[in-house]
């Protein structure tokens, strides 16, 4: 990546790039941010295209187990990458990313990480450990913008408001949900439920759907649950929220329905994310 940023035209920008973070296991939701990247890099006349880092971050898992069964394919992941039209393949050992004589520091959270009752309080220290990383793969790739997916909506803000707050000269891009056929949010956790979990897993999309037909918070709320009980799912949280700060919902500004639940698995509970605007306008 020195390389690439460095051994440049004088008369090119020095951050170069689209950058996609990824931990690997790459399906076709990330296929679609590789595409939005190269296509931005395109329309800002960026020598290096997109770049793609995979690389399964140990800082934000809250569950050791849950990282040591994180899948790890990074020939199939520097296949989809090229087949997206990615330029760059960045897959950095936990060695350069965090080395033992220069410690990497964990930004202050933005207050959308802090208190909101969403990810924050499901997964203990997990966005001291997204925001570590991020900011750390943007030292060492230095894009001009980066693409993040929608389907991890508290995870997007909380990385464009510490950009912004840190100046940190990088472009955060939404990238929209894919979807599997049936509507379920494409993941790479989606290969451990088996198939009889299938439909308990679809109340996810389908608590979302009813949401978006509710016109109130309070009955948006209700509507979702329902699904659930309906699925005999109990989820994490099932709220509507302002879809920038991530508190409570205000008239006249975007909202967002945002919700999470686990799912048995084959060996393990499965967690899923799912959201969608509120209200549809």
């Amino acid at each position: 990546m020195r390389v690439i940023r460095d051994n440049q035209r004088p008369d090119m920008p020095r951050r170069s790039c689209v950058l996609v973070p990824t931990m690997g296991a790459l399906h076709e939701g990330h296929l679609d941010l590789i595409r939005r990247a190269a296509s931005e890099a395109d329309a800002r006349g960026l020598k290096n295209g997109a770049a793609v880092s995979v690389f399964v971050n140990p800082t934000q898992f809250n569950d050791p187990a849950d990282y040591e069964r994180y899948a790890r394919v990074l020939d199939d992941d520097i296949a989809g990458c090229e087949s997206a039209g990615a330029s760059i393949v960045f897959a950095p050992s936990v060695e350069l990313v965090y080395p033992t004589e220069d410690p990497t520091p964990v930004p202050p959270l933005p207050p959308q990480a802090i208190d909101k009752g969403l990810e924050d309080a499901h997964r203990p220290m997990h966005f001291e450990g997204v925001c570590q990383v991020v900011r750390r793969l943007f030292d060492l790739v230095r894009p001009a913008a980066a693409v993040f997916g929608e389907k991890d909506w508290q995870q997007l803000v909380t990385v464009r408001a510490m950009s912004q707050r840190d100046d940190l000269g990088v472009e955060i891009i939404n990238g929209p949900t894919a979807r599997e056929p049936d509507g379920l949010a494409m993941s790479s956790r989606n290969r451990f439920l088996p198939p009889d979990q299938r439909e308990r897993a679809l109340s996810l999309s389908r608590a979302i759907a009813a949401a978006q037909q509710e016109t109130t918070p309070t009955n948006a709320e209700a509507a979702m649950r329902a699904v659930y009980a309906e699925h005999e799912v109990i989820p994490d949280y099932a709220a509507i929220r302002d879809a920038e700060t991530l508190g409570p919902f205000r008239q006249g500004r975007p909202g967002r329905a945002i919700t999470a639940a686990g799912i048995q698995g084959e060996t393990t509970v499965v967690r899923l994310l799912d959201n969608a605007p509120w209200p549809i306008a």
